[in-house]
């Protein structure tokens, strides 16, 4: 079955069909460049098989690991940041419940440097029992390196040297590197992240699994999803019966008709995450060569208090992707009020979820009427299942995208400028003369 639906119709007059026919034989193209793997970047396309690749035994040992963790541990602490959390965030907030938790409570450390936020976690953590994955696939990019060290460091102090080596899980290279070096020194449990899948499409590796099943949720399900993704994606080779290929084609036709800021939108509270997730996975695929749509997220109906005036009326150079979800398990009757001094007995018989549908649906219009383009995801409901094939479906679409846009969808090589000034500035040892150079131009 297929998961959800993509419906484009309110983006088809802010382009001719020409260019739709040209652009089209673009992605086309792309997708042959995709799927025959000549591509650039083409040493990274281990995501693009994965949902039948995966190795079994791996994902036993994950299960049997998370088992553990939550056997003995209240918190899991997983340490990482960009694709090394962004994954397993999107996946452990869309699934826990808004109050509690339904498994371990996991909380994503390491993806900033507040000192803050760690003095807190100490003192959240110091009466819980946990655990610690650590993600990095060097083991020494700063922020969770810096985490690492201290909440290692604390771990040893509460539990002594033996026990907490079984409570740290080092998610890292299969050979090399400072983590795999530590981790292999203390008798750390390892998981690998594959050479060839970078950490925007590592959802479905180690990298995202570990964490989200030991937040209780059913990764079985989750890559037998991505499976019904990469079977439907894979098999269809026309933009009529392939969703992802629709998808990418419409955004890089608004693209060139000036719509340079494409907006990701949630009716939905938990999917919150899941946008964060997607503007990684499209920043830094596509935003390169002085090139790329630049991603944003809106959580609506509450950011239409705050950003509704601008999208309505401001200036258009955006379009909006809004990702409905069509069944909720739960929901909430109004009631009609003897008073009715809100107003609102006009809704009485109707659930919260029946207005949010009207909600989306009206926006849209006004939004299409005001000039923004507007493209609908209808997910039929949120299941590990759908998730799966959500996260393919994007993976896909991105790749293609990005080889339409004449782009490299696989490397990043613009992150490292930020670091290496930190670096100079913080003296470390071989930067000296960066950090003259900077200085000066700091005076």
């Amino acid at each position: 079955m297929s998961y959800l639906s993509l419906d484009t119709s309110l983006t088809k007059t802010f382009f001719t069909q020409k260019e739709w026919a040209n652009v089209e034989k673009e992605v086309l193209k792309a997708r042959e460049v995709l799927e025959s793997r000549k591509g650039l970047g083409n040493d990274f396309l281990g995501w693009l098989d994965l949902p039948i690749t995966y190795d079994s035994r791996e994902v036993a040992r994950i299960k049997q690991a998370a088992g553990r963790i939550c056997e003995h541990s209240q918190v899991l602490l997983a340490v990482g940041i960009g694709g090394s959390y962004l994954g397993a965030r999107s996946c452990v907030e869309l699934f826990k419940p808004y109050f509690g938790n339904h498994g371990c409570e996991v909380i994503f450390v390491g993806n900033h440097i507040s000192g803050s936020y760690m003095a807190e976690l100490l003192n959240y953590i110091k009466d819980k029992d946990y655990s610690i994955n650590v993600i990095s696939k060097s083991g020494t990019t700063t922020e969770p390196a810096i985490a690492f060290r201290i909440l290692e460091e604390a771990l040893i102090e509460k539990y002594g040297k033996e026990e907490a080596k079984h409570r740290i899980f080092a998610t890292t290279d299969k050979a090399r590197g400072a983590l795999k070096t530590l981790a292999d020194t203390e008798g750390y449990e390892t998981f690998v992240v594959p050479d060839d899948v970078g950490g925007r499409f590592s959802v479905l590796t180690p990298v995202g699994l570990l964490p989200i099943a030991a937040s209780g949720v059913d990764i079985d399900l989750i890559l037998e999803g991505a499976k019904e993704a990469y079977l439907e994606f894979s098999s269809n080779k026309t933009i009529q019966n392939n969703i992802a290929m629709e998808y990418a084609l419409v955004r890089n036709l608004l693209y060139r008709n000036g719509r340079k800021l494409e907006i990701l939108v949630n009716y939905e509270p938990r999917l919150a995450y899941f946008a964060e997730w997607w503007k990684q996975l499209f920043g830094e695929s596509e935003g390169k060569d002085h090139k790329g749509i630049w991603p944003a997220s809106a959580n609506f109906t509450t950011d239409l208090h705050s950003l509704g005036q601008m999208i309505q009326e401001g200036e258009r150079s955006m379009f909006e992707t809004v990702i409905e979800v069509e069944h909720v398990k739960k929901d909430v009757e109004i009631k009609a009020n003897a008073n009715n001094l809100d107003g609102l007995n006009f809704l009485a018989g109707k659930t919260m979820n029946q207005v949010n549908h009207v909600a989306t649906l009206g926006t849209r219009i006004a939004h299409y009427d005001g000039g923004v383009p507007n493209i609908l995801i209808k997910l039929d409901e949120i299941t590990p299942k759908s998730y799966g094939y959500l996260v393919y479906f994007f993976e896909y679409a991105c790749a293609i995208s990005a080889y339409t846009l004449g782009v490299n969808p696989f490397n990043q090589p613009g992150v490292e400028a930020y670091k290496k000034n930190m670096f100079a500035l913080l003296g470390k040892p071989g930067y000296e003369d960066l950090k003259a150079e900077l200085e000066k131009k700091l005076k």
